[in-house]
């Protein structure tokens, strides 16, 4: 167990992961090992060639083919880490880290765990001060996810605990009412906890749901609204189009980072607190049919085979084996 690693700074050293672009701009991303080599079409590249040199060098293969070399930053990482779940994508973890207001000494709490992408956005924000606190209901996931913090942060953080199980049943085992600055729900049905997660929110505490469809959008935006605990929730999407740099061909990309997710937010009132009626036109009424499509069975989720969990468990866990052995060696 450790705290939190702040971005490391100087020469590479073993146990590093180092990010290689070499031509055409194909990226690879190693883990230094003393003595090791790096194979490509274009000829092999020794780790001891790397080791030693600055941030941003540029090392040379056995050819003479050049190569730039990078600390990879979080969102590399995160792009290219073995997957149990799908993740949250940068951009929205990004909308999730200033939207919810997760400042350095929060206490958050997270369901579920996923991948362990957000996870580590989160981490880097509450900061060695703060806490976070993460469900997730596949021991699976959290295994890939636990194993995927360690190579990103060296080791798993003191202030970061991942509890097995559904929040809604965990949740008051193990988190005292009124003791939460912020909350994040990354799963398929949020409503059914939003009762749960208002006990253990503060007053003024921000909830931060996201989910893929409108439906479950709508379901749980009603479904915080029905509580009386919180201010109107405000919901957004989040879309990133790069753009292409070159002399004077400037234009779009022609790809874009396109619907990912929507966000809502919604701020946690005071106790016997009644919101006021702000002028906002009434909402129709809903039948027994309407609110079928909410159901959890309608939404699908895709399911992830024992094969590639397995798999991204075990890549998960070599990298952070290697991040382990290569930051052990560094001390000694």
């Amino acid at each position: 167990m450790a705290k939190l690693n702040k971005a490391q700074r100087g020469v590479f050293v073993p146990g590093e992961r180092v990010q290689l672009t070499g031509p055409k701009g194909r990226l690879n991303t190693i883990t230094l090992v003393t003595g090791a080599t790096f194979g490509t079409h274009r000829g092999d590249i020794k780790h001891d060639d790397i080791i030693g040199q600055p941030d941003g060098s540029v090392i040379k293969n056995g050819t003479g083919v050049e190569y730039l070399a990078l600390r990879p930053l979080l969102t590399d990482f995160v792009l290219s880490m073995p997957r149990g779940a799908a993740i949250v994508y940068p951009k929205d973890a990004a909308s999730i880290v200033t939207m919810g207001d997760i400042f350095p000494g929060a206490k958050v709490v997270e369901a579920g765990v996923g991948s362990g992408a957000l996870s580590m956005y989160l981490l880097r924000a509450v900061g060695d001060s703060g806490q976070l606190t993460s469900f997730e209901r596949r021991s699976e996931f959290a295994e890939i996810a636990k194993a995927n913090v360690a190579t990103q942060f060296g080791a798993a953080p003191d202030n970061w605990n991942v509890i097995i199980g559904s929040l809604e049943i965990e949740l008051p085992k193990n988190i005292p009412i009124g003791s939460i600055d912020r909350v994040v729900l990354d799963m398929l049905a949020p409503w059914e906890c939003v009762n749960a997660v208002s006990e253990i929110l503060i007053p003024g505490g921000v909830l931060v749901c996201y989910v893929a469809t409108v439906t479950q959008l709508s379901r749980v935006a009603e479904e915080i609204r029905s509580t009386g605990n919180y201010a109107e929730p405000e919901a957004f999407e989040s879309l990133v189009r790069g753009w292409h740099l070159q002399g004077l061909a400037v234009r779009p990309e022609h790809r874009m980072g396109g619907h990912t997710g929507f966000l809502l937010t919604a701020r946690k009132l005071a106790p016997g607190a009644v919101l006021p009626s702000f002028s906002r036109r009434a909402k129709p009424e809903f039948d027994d049919e309407d609110l079928a499509v909410w159901n959890p069975d309608h939404l699908g989720e895709r399911g992830v085979s024992e094969k590639k969990l397995r798999k991204s468990l075990r890549l998960a866990q070599r990298a952070a084996g290697a991040k382990l052995e290569g930051t052990e060696e560094n001390q000694e």
